[in-house]
C-alpha cells in the first residue's frame, strides 16, 4: 500500500495515525484540519505538486531549501546549507513564526500561535513523511540544527529589497505571489482560464462540498445564504439576493467560488471543476435548463444574469455637478463657523429606546 494512502481520508487517518506517528505528540487527524490553512499554498498526499510553495511529502528529514523543482528563497538554500533539516523541532520553531526564523522567506504564512495546532499539524505531515526520524533521536541534533541554522540564517535588513522606498519596509512581491493572487474575473471576460464544466458534474460537486451550507438545492441551511430563487422580492423588507435575482455578472459567481469556495478550503477546486458548479447554479436560478449544459470559457459571455440591467455604471465623475466643481476642496471649504444641523439619533442610525420621545417611531428600539 502506497504510504499516502494511509491518510487519503479522515476515516482512514483516524484508523492509521497512531501506529504511523506514534513518536509525534499531535493527533493527525486533527491536523488534518489544521492544514487547511496551508493547502492554498501546499499541497501533501498522493500525487502532491508544488503550488506557490513546495510540496510537503517527506518533509520531515528534508533538508531546508531541496525539494524537486521548486524555486526557492535564497535566505531558504542557505539554511539547507548550512545544516537545517526539517524535524519535529525545527518544523515547530518555522511554523510559530517563519519569518521570525528564516529572514527572508517566501512563505508569507504569519504562523500558528497554538501550541496544539503545531503539535497535530506536525503529526499530519509526518503520516507523509516515511524517512523521518524518530523524534526521541533528535533532541539534541535538532536544536543543534536548529540554533545553527538561527546563526547562520542571514539577519539582512527586511528593506534589503526596498532600498530607497519610502519607508524602507517589505520587500517586492515575487512573481509567484503574483501570480497566486492574480487570478480575478471580470464582467467582459478578461481572467477566465480555459476550461469547461457541465451541469450535470456541478450538481456531483455541489452536494459534496457545497449542500451542507447550502442545501441540495441552493435553499440554504440555518443561517447559509440562499443561492437560488427570490425573484421579484427585491421591493420586499427582506429581499432574496441571489444570482437569479440580485447578482449583476456571472463573471463574479465564477471570481468568488474560484477565489473563496469551499467555506474552509478555499482554492482547491480545479477551475473546469469552478465551471461545473458555476453551470449548477445557473441550472438552479433556471437560467439554464439543460442537465449537459456545458459552461465554458468560449459560451460565458453568452449567458446574462437577469438582474443586470438594473446596475449602472458609475459615471458620477462625468455627472455635471462634479464636473462643475472640479477638484474637491479639501482645506477651509467653508467660511462660516459649523454647525450642527442633526443629530445621528434623529436620523435613526443610533437607536433609542421607545420610551425615549425623540426615539420613538424612528427606529428606537425596546
Amino acid at each position: 500500500m502506497s504510504k499516502f494512502l494511509k491518510s487519503l481520508s479522515l476515516g482512514i487517518a483516524l484508523t492509521a495515525v497512531p501506529l504511523l506517528s506514534a513518536a509525534h505528540a499531535g493527533d493527525a487527524a486533527k491536523g488534518e484540519k489544521v492544514f487547511k490553512k496551508c493547502a492554498a499554498c501546499h499541497a501533501v498526499g498522493e500525487g502532491a505538486q508544488n503550488k506557490v510553495g513546495p510540496h510537503l511529502n517527506d518533509i520531515l528529514g528534508r533538508t531546508a531549501g531541496t525539494g524537486e523543482d521548486f524555486k526557492y528563497s535564497k535566505p531558504m538554500i542557505d539554511a539547507g546549507k548550512a545544516g537545517l533539516v526539517w524535524d519535529e523541532a525545527s518544523l515547530t520553531t518555522y511554523l510559530e513564526k517563519p519569518r521570525d526564523m528564516i529572514k527572508g522567506t517566501k512563505m508569507a504564512f504569519a504562523g500558528l500561535r497554538k501550541q496544539e495546532d503545531l503539535e497535530n499539524v506536525i503529526a499530519y505531515l509526518a503520516t507523509f513523511s516515511g524517512s523521518a526520524p524518530e523524534a526521541q533521536d533528535q533532541g539534541a541534533a535538532a536544536e543543534e540544527a536548529t540554533e545553527t541554522e538561527l546563526a547562520s540564517a542571514s539577519p539582512a535588513p527586511v528593506s534589503a529589497t526596498r532600498e530607497g522606498g519610502v519607508l524602507g519596509l517589505g520587500r517586492e512581491a515575487t512573481p509567484e505571489e503574483v501570480a497566486a493572487w492574480d487570478i480575478d474575473v471580470r464582467p467582459d471576460g478578461k481572467g477566465l482560464p480555459v476550461g469547461s464544466g457541465t451541469v450535470a458534474e456541478g450538481e456531483v460537486l455541489f452536494a459534496d462540498n457545497c449542500a451542507v451550507c447550502h442545501g441540495d438545492f441552493g435553499e440554504g441551511v440555518g443561517r447559509w445564504p440562499v443561492l437560488a430563487g427570490g425573484e421579484d422580492t427585491l421591493t420586499d423588507e427582506r429581499p432574496e439576493k441571489t444570482i437569479g435575482s440580485y447578482w449583476p455578472y456571472l463573471s463574479t459567481v465564477y471570481d468568488y467560488v474560484r477565489r473563496a469556495m469551499p467555506y474552509g478550503n478555499a482554492r482547491s477546486l480545479s477551475d473546469d471543476d469552478v465551471y461545473a458548479l458555476t453551470a449548477y447554479l445557473l441550472y438552479l436560478n433556471y437560467i439554464v435548463e439543460d442537465e449537459e449544459f456545458e459552461l465554458s470559457n468560449e459560451n460565458f459571455l453568452d449567458h446574462r444574469l437577469p438582474n443586470e440591467e438594473n446596475f449602472i455604471a458609475d459615471d458620477r465623475a462625468e455627472e455635471a455637478h462634479y464636473a462643475r466643481k472640479g477638484e474637491p476642496c479639501m482645506t477651509d471649504c467653508k467660511a462660516d463657523p459649523v454647525t450642527i444641523t442633526m443629530r445621528a439619533r434623529i436620523l435613526d442610525v443610533t437607536p433609542g429606546t421607545v420610551g425615549d420621545d425623540e426615539a420613538a417611531g424612528v427606529g428606537g428600539v425596546d
